[in-house]
């Protein structure tokens, strides 16, 4: 097969379907115009997230059968379309889970603890002890919205920790074990101190976390969202910092993110989120949740897994 890499992955993919007797093709630095005419004699394609995926590109393939995408959300691919025309789809949340639990953890410590605001002050000859007073994990509810790869990946992470860990996938059933309670929606309200988001966005979860939603908590909440930045509307999490019903956010991923993530501050600014970057309330980072140098082998080695097993 001839496969046409859109996007740039680990060098892992490319050299194990060349050793199974597959052509690879760069064409990362193609502008669409010019993949118009690339994709023609394309019967695979591996991306990320710089060109939407859809019938307008793909039409220009008609020898297509498969898309490989090197992460684990897909909604950057006209799935409706693909299946119609038969193209199998192929990610790799098993490429990238391990580092979405740590990262998650790990901005929920910080934010527990004051960390990035205590190292800047310190760096700032500001010594507040009293000030940087933090909060233990231990002994806190922890709601895990989506019990796939990520969820479960954080859940594992969390065993360390004297905590009581509640589940929710829309999905799945008999999950649950010593470390996790398969809970519902309603208990998730009535007991979490922690909410974790790990869904992918799709028609059922754009916006899911809004205004209605949040005031379901019966406690107030820290959130965290490594998942998709249009799952939460940033508007509802702001009121709720304000008004304290929510305690504090880790956020890797923002409503207003756009589809190259290195033009993110091109756009005019939203007032909420300039909230965000001002509130002491949120820690922020550049959607690299899943994005580590051992991820960065893993995605692309699952995808090779995957392509060389089906094809």
């Amino acid at each position: 097969m001839q496969v046409v890499f859109i996007d740039t992955v680990h060098d892992v993919l490319q050299n194990r379907l060349e050793e199974a007797g597959h052509s690879c093709l760069d064409a990362t630095d193609q502008s669409i115009e010019e993949l118009s005419s690339t994709l023609k004699l394309a019967e695979g394609i591996v991306v990320r997230s710089r060109f939407p995926m859809n019938a307008k590109l793909l039409d220009n393939a008609p020898n297509l059968k498969f898309i490989a995408r090197s992460g684990a959300g897909m909604e950057n691919i006209d799935i409706e379309y693909c299946e119609q025309r038969g193209i199998v789809l192929l990610n790799a949340p098993e490429g990238n889970r391990n580092a979405v639990g740590e990262h998650a953890l790990g901005m929920l410590l910080s934010l527990l603890n004051r960390l990035h605001l205590a190292h800047a002050e310190v760096r700032n000859g500001k010594w507040d002890r009293e000030g940087n007073r933090g909060f233990e994990l231990d002994g806190k509810t922890v709601g895990i919205i989506g019990y796939g790869n990520n969820g479960s990946a954080f859940a594992r992470k969390l065993r360390g920790f004297d905590v009581n860990v509640l589940a929710y996938d829309k999905y799945k059933y008999g999950f649950g074990d010593e470390h996790v309670t398969e809970a519902d929606m309603d208990q998730i309200f009535k007991e979490a101190d922690v909410l974790s988001f790990h869904i992918p966005q799709n028609e059922e979860t754009l916006f899911l976390a809004n205004e209605a939603y949040f005031k379901q908590f019966e406690k107030s909440i820290y959130v965290i969202n490594l998942a998709r930045g249009k799952i939460i509307e940033t508007r509802a999490l702001v009121n709720g910092l304000q008004n304290g019903s929510i305690l504090g956010a880790c956020l890797d991923v923002l409503e207003y993110e756009k589809a190259s993530f290195e033009s993110f501050f091109e756009q005019d600014l939203d007032p909420s989120f300039k909230y965000l970057l001002e509130s002491n309330k949120v820690l922020l980072s550049p959607h690299v949740g899943g994005w580590t140098h051992e991820s960065y082998f893993k995605l692309s080695n699952v995808l090779a897994d995957k392509i060389l097993n089906h094809f």
